[in-house]
This record gives structure tokens, C-alpha cells and sequence, in this order.
């Protein structure tokens, strides 16, 4: 097997494998009932950035579909848990405005 077919061979496993490592955060940035505290936006985001920034370069200089694919996916769990973690935060943060005022 010629290097070029292992490190094709590692990066696909790594990158399938790596899928199910945003499952534990996308479901932490739903349910947390602290409003998703321990999820960092700007990690996330730089995630997210670095993912696009893959895609577009996989896409127009390497003109590889199947890595721009790779990457897209793994930037839409990025954006995931984003979204998951900013609405959660934003109803928590009513929830506390609430009972404050009943209070």
C-alpha cells in the first residue's frame, strides 16, 4: 500500500469517526439547562470558519467534491451547535428575566 493510499485511508477514518464527536456537543448545546455556558462560541465559530474556508479550497483548487463534502458536513454541526447553543441561551435568559419579574 503506497503512503498516499494510508494517509486517504486515515484521513477518511478520522474525518467519519469525527461526526460522532459532535454528537455529545450538539446534544449538550440543546439541552443544557444552564443556557449552554460550557460551549464556546468563538471555538465553535473558528470551527465553523476553518470548515468553509476547507470546502471552498477543496472545491476551487483541488476540484475534489468529496472533500468539500467531508468538510460541509462537518461545518453543518458546527453551525448546529452554534444555533443549538445561541437559542438555548436566549431562552434560558428569558426564563430568568420571567422569574425575576414574579419574583
Amino acid at each position: 500500500m503506497a503512503l498516499e493510499d494510508v494517509t486517504l485511508a486515515l484521513f477518511a477514518v478520522c474525518n467519519s469517526i469525527r461526526v460522532f464527536a459532535y454528537v455529545p456537543q450538539i446534544r449538550k448545546a440543546a439541552l443544557d439547562r444552564n443556557g449552554a455556558s460550557a460551549i464556546s462560541y468563538t471555538t465553535w465559530a473558528l470551527f465553523f470558519i476553518t470548515h468553509v474556508s476547507t470546502v471552498a479550497y477543496a472545491l476551487v483548487n483541488r476540484e475534489d467534491f468529496w472533500l468539500a463534502a467531508c468538510f460541509a458536513g462537518n461545518a453543518l454541526c458546527c453551525l448546529s451547535i452554534l444555533a443549538l447553543a445561541f437559542c438555548n441561551h436566549r431562552s434560558h435568559v428569558r426564563r430568568l428575566v420571567v422569574e425575576d419579574q414574579t419574583h
